[in-house]
């Protein structure tokens, strides 16, 4: 029978190796949230300047289409933010996915 000492740097060691993929996809899904509350938060802004710049229309007798146009303008270049957030995000995933399957992979051979 074989009697091993319990070695604890040893379990956390191999602990946070097991983790730091899920740890790593956890930071940047952290940073993605916070990039697309900014882009929102950029959105809720283009639309209230829209609101004051309806209401200064409204009193100088401006075309309110030419304010119709830059807002959907803007709009456009927000919904190509997001598009280009949420293609890097499902990269970023596939990327920590492959990470943790090779891990697996490993351990299993090493085991």
């Amino acid at each position: 029978m074989t009697d091993r000492t319990f070695d604890t740097n040893q379990m956390l060691a191999a602990a946070r190796e097991a983790f730091a993929p899920v740890l790593k996809a956890q930071q940047e899904g952290f940073k993605t949230i916070e990039r697309l509350a900014r882009l929102q938060y950029a959105v809720a802004g283009d639309v209230l300047e829209t609101g004051f710049a309806r209401m200064n229309a409204a009193f100088a007798a401006a075309s309110p289409t030419e304010l119709n146009t830059q807002f959907v303008d803007k709009l456009r270049a927000r919904a190509e933010e997001f598009a280009t957030v949420t293609s890097e995000m499902q990269a970023k995933f596939g990327q920590f996915g492959s990470e943790i399957a090779a891990k697996a992979v490993h351990a299993r051979k090493a085991a």
